[in-house]
């Protein structure tokens, strides 16, 4: 097998939860030695969060762990002991890269920040991802996803007029962080590569979320306006769930037509783009009962077929069996010792022929021994005094 694109670059994982881990996961699906660094007897935080087979805690099924961490090698070691610090500089001497998502202060407190680390490895490329970037009169302030959606104006505009404001479900600025997080880390390598210098990448996630809604930013510079909430059109019950319709003005003809319904067309309350918002409610007691006595799958497919932006709301079960994933082979099926055998997403792009394969998650601390002794030189009478003393 050809070598991956990262293969020969080691990145030292100090990150938890999810931005950062993402970062590094996508490292180590391209052939990075990914060295995730975890505390002794602990472990990532998402080693305790769900989902869990049967509902049942298990630090090594954690299915977001499992998730995030493939392809990685997992250490033990205790950054808060003075050993522990010395063990991960020694790693860091033969390391390419280091990605971090602590709080902007825990770092410096551990005599860690970049200043300290350039020294032992002038090329050494440092990634730190937090809340809101590593300077500025934010910088300590506490968040939460909710509390980055907000305060980046994501959620000004999103909910219906008149009612409270709304936030995506899941943790989607999370994982934004994480891809944003790596582009800037491949960017700084490649500089490091070339020039002989490293860098410090500071990603706040809050500019990662405020870069992705500009338009509003320019109607309001422009215009002096801000843009609320309004009322959309979009999900429709089926027979056997939802589909979601956003149909723009060069389009409309054709959705009345596909269901039979042509009288629309001359309706006052439809003519345009901004009645056919006003007459929401009216517009969709017209469709419902079309859509109703139609499955989703049906709905998608007719709609696509009459050149409409039809799609279905897509539950877990159909996007591990939807044939378009299928056809790209985007599900990857990996065994874990623990775990068992279960489904992943795959890499978000494809490179040609380039592999870009992923391997399980490690056990927590599986790695030491590979690490400490097969790296470093330690003697395996040193890891049970590491051990012994809480280092890992």
């Amino acid at each position: 097998m050809s070598k991956r694109v990262l293969s020969g670059i080691k990145v030292i994982d100090l990150t938890h939860y999810i931005a950062g881990p993402f970062c590094t996961k996508l490292m180590a699906a391209l052939g990075a030695e990914t060295i995730k660094v975890e505390k002794p007897s602990e472990g990532d935080g998402t080693r305790k969060m769900g989902p869990f087979p049967s509902d049942k805690p298990d630090p090594d099924k954690s299915g977001l762990f499992l998730y995030l961490n493939t392809d990685k090698k997992s250490i033990t070691l205790n950054l808060k002991t003075q050993t522990g610090r010395e063990v991960l500089k020694e790693l860091i001497r033969e390391a390419d890269v280091l990605v971090e998502n602590f709080e902007p202060r825990v770092m410096p407190s551990l005599g860690l920040d970049y200043k300290a680390l350039e020294k032992i490895n002038p090329k050494l490329v440092m990634t730190s991802i937090s809340n809101f970037g590593q300077t500025g009169p934010y910088r300590d302030y506490k968040a939460r996803e909710i509390t980055l959606f907000a305060v980046s104006g994501q959620m000004y505009n999103l909910g219906d007029k008149g009612r409270e404001p709304l936030k995506y479900g899941g943790s989607p600025n999370q994982y934004l962080a994480g891809v944003v997080g790596f582009t800037g880390t491949m960017v700084a390598l490649h500089h490091a590569e070339k020039v002989g210098t490293g860098q410090h990448v500071d990603i706040s996630i809050m500019e990662c979320l405020v870069s992705t809604h500009y338009q509003d930013l320019v109607q309001y510079q422009y215009t002096g306006t801000v843009l609320g909430r309004i009322r959309r059109m979009g999900i429709l019950l089926c027979k056997d769930g939802f589909i979601s319709l956003n149909v723009q003005a060069p389009q409309w003809p054709r959705l009345p037509m596909l269901m039979g319904m042509p009288e629309l067309l001359e309706d006052s309350r439809f003519k345009t783009m901004e009645s056919r918002r006003i007459h929401a409610d009216e517009l969709e007691a017209y469709l419902l009962p079309w859509t109703i006595e139609r499955s989703k799958e049906e709905v998608y497919h007719a709609g696509q077929a009459a050149g409409l932006p039809l799609g279905y709301v897509a539950t877990a079960e159909d996007l591990l069996k939807s044939a378009q994933y299928k056809a790209r082979r985007f599900f990857v099926d990996i065994n874990h010792p623990v775990a068992g055998k279960l489904s992943y997403p795959g890499m978000p792009f494809k490179m040609g022929n380039l592999p870009c394969e992923q391997g399980r998650a490690p056990l927590l601390g599986e790695h030491n021994e590979e690490i400490y002794c097969g790296q470093l030189g330690y003697a395996k009478g040193d890891l049970v005094r590491l051990r012994a003393t809480g280092v890992i």
